[in-house]
């Protein structure tokens, strides 16, 4: 279903790509390689000089090296397009910070602490908080079991992506529809909660 018509004519001036490829490994890891482009559809005057219509004016790239917990073991990030050359290209080495912090367990907060503002680049750590919906994605039925429990595989824990998203709460409808084992009944008004003073 695509978006309503605009009310108005528009017309494009600006179209900011963010594409996210994940590759399993010979070795037992996998590499999130993260591509961030800025193109704008007329010339741009910039402080360092004219950058013609249709060139990039970021064109940066992010590859974590993650094991199957999700922990980064290795990160490399690349400047191959920036407004400032020789300025903006030159933090690549910063974003090896992001080595040892978990993308389930505080990683959006880590990456605050340790790349925000001058201490790295602004579109490459914005290019970082795609990542661990990503690296789910990625790992989703070959990592980790999202398939329901009820049925040949006798599953016994929950699939990881219930109760993580709205239409996934297990006290829903959808959960009770494709997931039916673990669905439970939403809690009413009338319904004590245990935590009411008595």
């Amino acid at each position: 279903m695509p978006l309503p018509p605009s009310n108005s004519r528009r017309a494009l001036k600006h179209t900011r790509a963010i594409q996210v490829d994940a590759f399993a490994r010979d070795d037992g890891l996998w590499d999130l390689d993260a591509h961030i482009t800025d193109i704008k559809t007329r010339e741009s005057r910039l402080a360092s000089g004219v950058r013609p219509a249709g060139a990039p004016v970021h064109d940066l790239w992010l590859r974590l090296t993650i094991d199957l917990q999700f922990n980064v073991v290795d990160a490399h990030a690349v400047s191959d397009a920036v407004p400032y050359p020789d300025y903006c290209d030159t933090i690549g080495p910063a974003y090896k910070k992001l080595i040892g912090l978990n993308l389930m367990k505080g990683f959006r907060d880590g990456v605050r602490q340790r790349l925000s503002g001058i201490q790295g680049c602004t579109h490459l750590t914005e290019l970082t908080q795609v990542l661990p919906t990503a690296a789910v994605q990625a790992f989703a039925g070959e990592v980790l079991d999202t398939r329901d429990g009820a049925g040949a595989d006798n599953q016994n824990h929950k699939p990881f992506q219930l109760d993580r998203c709205h239409a996934l709460r297990t006290d829903g409808a959808a959960v009770a529809q494709y997931y039916p084992r673990w669905a439970v009944k939403a809690a009413t008004a009338s319904e004590p909660t245990g935590s009411e003073p008595t």
